[in-house]
């Protein structure tokens, strides 16, 4: 029964610290770019569009393809970054826990 009641605790515990990841998450910002830096964009770490900035050389007739691939390239670079710090906060909270592999937290 007090190996429950110390796994519970310890659920509890992961739990709380889970929902402050999180929380940082919402508050972190990671910069993505393309075109050697031509377009960044920046997402909240859980993948909220904060900002798009785009070189003024970028907005000339017949760039606009060539403008919207740069904006979704710099937007999976951004979203990667958001990924690895998600997973790097993560491995700190399940540190020690026999998850099955592949396995992530929160589910």
């Amino acid at each position: 029964m007090r190996d429950m009641l110390g796994l519970m605790k310890q659920a509890q515990a992961m739990q709380e610290k889970v929902q402050e990841i999180q929380s940082e998450m919402e508050r972190s910002e990671v910069e993505g770019e393309s075109g050697g830096g031509m377009v960044r964009v920046v997402l909240s770490a859980k993948g909220q569009l904060k900002r798009v900035n785009v070189d003024a050389q970028l907005l000339q007739p017949g760039e606009k393809e060539i403008l919207e691939d740069l904006i979704v390239t710099a937007h999976e670079d951004a979203r990667k970054k958001a990924e690895r710090l998600m997973d790097e906060k993560m491995k700190s909270v399940t540190a020690g826990l026999a998850l099955p592999p592949g396995m992530k937290l929160p589910f």
